[in-house]
């Protein structure tokens, strides 16, 4: 059964520390489990998706072991008779497209499950690859079967799909004999979620050389070296009590880092050049598309029109985002239109209360509890408890700042 929950509009107010980045997360405990010697990951959120990553790599032979706020891993040689290995990757996008070239590092055969829309979203990257490295692959409805090794060379990806292709591969290539080279074929997106990538990998003796982003030249043969490190504060999640407080809640957020190289720390920028009062702006969401449900919420408190564009990938996400939170939003007055690649919204616009569906998509849920906080009446949402995908402590955190949540 699904959560029902209904909130009362107020404002938010109190301190907060972020939640671990969600993103790093994956990152170091993939690296920290590929690595022989025992590492610590500390401030560890243990979300859906983090879980699965971890159950991910645990099937892949590593030994991971809860300790105090967070994980002690290392890796068991993957030396696994039993075939094909099942990893399960549960709604998580990151753990699917990271574990599948890391397995076929490893080669053997393997098969991937997975729940809600995971197994529909694209994989036509990975199924080139295997074609030209003659790796076995079938997909069916409930699974997706591989069988074979991960060869080192010339590996071409487009740079506007996802970032998750290039992060796996960088993930992969490190272990295999003999260097590599990653082309990207179209202007890199979301390049700060490989910068993540590559900060990782860094922290755990592995080199890449990035050339301008265009091309990672991998040398092969190496090994990721154990590292005790810490989870910083996740811009992601911020950005919904930073919105919120651009629409007049204060909120003081704790543990972010502003050196951080996450891409949605450019929240910040936005809310600064909108302006007081708001003034809407055109947005360019290529680099930072898990904003847009949020940046949709701030758009209908602004003056004029908004235009958030480049925003095509969106509509593979949990949902397909651009039309759900056209869906959503509309159904508290906003005055938004959804276009191909792109959300036009104009405001201002006073938002009533409603009755909404987050779509089994956490960010849509988040984005609506802020619309909440300046809705008009009672904002309804169904489907509210899908935030474990990634923050299960939200509702409890927005309860705390005074947000009043019934159900």
């Amino acid at each position: 059964m699904e959560q029902t929950i209904t909130i009362t509009p107020t404002k938010l107010s109190g301190r907060l520390t972020v939640p671990p980045s969600k993103s790093a997360a994956h990152r170091l405990l993939i690296c920290a489990a590929l690595a022989k010697d025992k590492s610590i990951v500390k401030n560890v959120a243990l979300s859906q998706d983090i879980s699965a990553t971890i159950s991910a790599m645990r099937a892949l032979g590593s030994t991971i072991s809860e300790c105090d706020n967070g994980f002690v891993c290392s890796s068991n040689e993957y030396n696994i008779k039993n075939e094909p290995i099942l990893i399960d990757c549960s709604e998580s996008g990151s753990t699917l497209r990271f574990l599948i070239p890391i397995a076929l590092a490893f080669g053997g055969s393997f098969r991937f499950t997975g729940r809600g829309r995971l197994l529909s979203r694209p994989l036509d990257a990975y199924y080139k690859i295997c074609d030209e490295k003659g790796i076995k692959y079938k997909k069916n409805e409930n699974e997706i079967f591989f069988s074979g090794k991960l060869t080192s060379g010339e590996y071409s990806l487009a740079g506007n799909v996802s970032s998750q292709y290039i992060s796996g591969l960088l993930f992969a290539l490190p272990l295999i004999s003999g260097n590599s080279t990653i082309k990207i074929t179209t202007p890199l997106e979301s390049a700060g979620y490989i910068d993540m990538t590559l900060s990782a990998l860094s922290d755990f003796g592995i080199k890449v050389e990035n050339r301008n982003y265009q091309e990672f030249f991998v040398p092969g043969g190496q090994s990721y070296k154990a590292h005790d490190c810490t989870v910083e504060g996740d811009y992601s999640q911020a950005a919904f009590y930073l919105v919120a407080n651009a629409l007049g809640s204060d909120v003081a957020l704790d543990g972010l880092n502003k050196s951080s190289v996450q891409g949605d720390k450019e929240i910040i920028n936005i809310i600064k050049n909108m302006g007081k009062p708001l003034s809407a702006m055109d947005i360019d969401v290529s680099q930072i598309p898990d904003l847009v449900p949020v940046l949709a919420v701030l758009a209908t408190q602004a003056n004029g029109t908004t235009r958030i564009y480049n925003a095509a990938r969106l509509r593979i996400k949990e949902s397909d985002r651009l039309a759900t939170t056209t869906k959503e939003l509309k159904k508290l007055g906003a005055d938004i239109t959804e276009l191909s690649d792109e959300l036009i919204i104009r405001g201002k616009t006073e938002l009533s209360g409603g009755v909404c569906d987050a779509h089994n998509d956490h960010r849509i849920a988040m984005a609506l509890a802020v619309a909440a906080t300046v809705a008009k009446g009672e904002v309804i949402i169904n489907g509210s408890d899908c935030v474990k995908k990634s923050y299960g402590n939200f509702w409890h955190d927005y309860s705390a700042l005074g947000g009043k949540i019934y159900g």
